[in-house]
């Protein structure tokens, strides 16, 4: 029996003297993870002060989304993407980088790919 694992996991990271909120993608997301995932990445916004928020999002485990999952993902970033100063974006596949530059057309901040994670923190520091 083969496990599928699909999901993103959500956090509040510090790196130095910084909090970051992070998010871990993994597998191939779905609608019904979005309507797990909403309610908690409106939670973990809520309870940060600070209305700039930089987020490093780690998509290395990332696969894709179904398509409603997409759309539901598209309208996360439309109802937080003003709250966002930076966003960084780790991966390892060409099709992440072009969704990055996509999803930056709908965040008020600086969106930016990187295939490194220290560089992509390193990055949200500055």
């Amino acid at each position: 029996m083969k496990i599928v694992r699909h999901g993103l996991a959500i956090g509040i990271e510090r790196v130095g003297s910084e909090f970051f909120l992070s998010l871990k993608a993994t597998g191939k997301l779905t609608h019904k993870d979005y309507e797990k995932i909403n309610p908690m990445i409106d939670s973990a916004l809520e309870g940060i002060n600070d209305p700039k928020i930089k987020a490093f999002i780690d998509g290395s485990e990332l696969e894709g989304w179904e398509l409603r999952a997409a759309w539901d993902d598209f309208k996360l970033g439309l109802k937080h993407g003003s709250e966002f100063e930076k966003v960084a974006v780790f991966g390892n596949k060409k099709w992440q980088e072009y969704n990055s530059k996509v999803g930056s057309w709908f965040i008020s901040g600086e969106v930016k790919y990187f295939e490194d994670a220290d560089e992509a923190l390193t990055w949200l520091q500055e």
